[in-house]
């Protein structure tokens, strides 16, 4: 059909035969491929092999597919976001600033820097290596700032009692005040842990020097020189104690042996004024009418809680498996602290109501 409608065409243009028979015979060739090439739904230049090798996708299974890859890629988002938070809570902040590492022993458990102090105190609230060593002296200083309001208030209290007593809850209630604002703050900065660190350190001479004032107040009763004397060496021995705390290599985790004998020195200081006292008197009577049997375990108390937070123990025979969120050296030095402080005054008081009491009196030939 197509060859006689080509004849056609050409006898009607008046074209040369020999012309026309040579056009009939090539539109004779392409006739095939023109209706190949109307047909709808063909490719116009991929052939038959090239669509087999491309495997194209049908349009509903593409559909689909792209449907099916956006749950599947969230999946794998959340996936991959769970084991970064794995990752980094098994990494434990190992990798910290220097002032942030109370003990080389305490491998994990640490706060990263928080430069506000917002953070610093939502923290108190949170399980790391701080969370023991604030909430003990935190629940110790309110226990003992109400005991102290309890033990002023009475109006039949000598003036001068208020001033001995005082002086012991004053630095009681200081020392444990600015040692758990010091756990809180010190990961706020490195110069906030420094600021925080010397406050921290005065609290433990404050509270030797307020320990004493009461205890030879008392034991001295009927002697007021010795009472003065003894009182001034400590003094000076804790102003001394308090200006060497101020300096910034004293805050090192690696001088922590000469942190601990500084303030272990201050409070052997009493050696003396206890071998005054024993020699003076009677030893039985010391340690009944005298209480010294609650000051030497006041100061046992001390040393050794001083002792295993120089020796780093019991973290030091485990280092990163035991003590580094419990039970650590500096949380048992601080639960001693307290307990100490307690057993002080109940020792103190027992003194205070002997000389209360018909055999208070005092004679020339003792201090008692």
């Amino acid at each position: 059909m197509s060859s006689h409608k080509a004849s056609a065409m050409a006898q009607g243009s008046g074209t040369p035969a020999s012309n026309r028979e040579t056009d009939t015979l090539k539109l004779a060739e392409l006739g095939p491929l023109l209706e190949e090439k109307g047909k709808p739904g063909t490719a116009n230049t991929t052939t038959k092999a090239e669509e087999e090798q491309t495997c194209p996708v049908p349009q509903e299974e593409e559909e689909e597919v792209h449907i099916l890859t956006l749950p599947l890629q969230a999946h794998h988002d959340v996936e991959r976001m769970e084991e970064f938070v794995y990752k980094v809570w098994e990494g434990r902040w190992r990798v910290i600033p220097y002032y942030l590492k109370d003990k080389d022993y305490l491998l994990h458990g640490h706060r990263p820097p928080r430069p506000s102090f917002r953070p610093c105190f939502k923290s108190i609230f949170c399980i790391y290596t701080e969370t023991g060593n604030i909430w003990t002296h935190l629940l110790g200083f309110v226990l003992l700032l109400c005991l102290g309001i309890l033990t002023m208030l009475p109006p039949n209290m000598y003036f001068m009692e208020k001033v001995v007593f005082g002086m012991f809850f004053l630095g009681a209630v200081l020392c444990l005040s600015f040692s758990w604002l010091f756990h809180t703050v010190y990961c706020h900065s490195e110069k906030v842990s420094r600021t925080f660190s010397k406050l921290d350190y005065s609290g433990i001479a404050l509270l030797i020097m307020g320990s004493f004032v009461p205890w030879l107040y008392y034991s001295f009763y009927c002697s007021p020189q010795p009472w003065l004397i003894y009182l001034t060496i400590v003094c000076v021995l804790g102003i001394s104690a308090i200006i060497v705390a101020q300096w910034d290599w004293f805050a090192t985790p690696k001088h922590g042996q000469t942190r601990a004998g500084v303030f272990l020195g201050l409070g052997l200081s009493g050696v003396v004024p206890t071998m005054h006292f024993t020699i003076a008197e009677d030893f039985v009577k010391v340690t009944t009418m005298g209480q010294m049997g609650w000051f030497f375990l006041m100061a046992e108390m001390y040393i050794i809680g001083a002792g295993l937070y120089a020796a780093c123990i019991p973290e030091r025979f485990f280092p990163g498996k035991f003590g580094s969120i419990w039970f650590q050296s500096h949380q048992i030095f601080h639960v001693l602290v307290v307990a100490a402080a307690f057993i002080h005054f109940y020792g103190v008081s027992n003194l205070q109501e002997f000389r209360y009491g018909l055999e208070g009196g005092c004679t020339d030939d003792s201090l008692l």
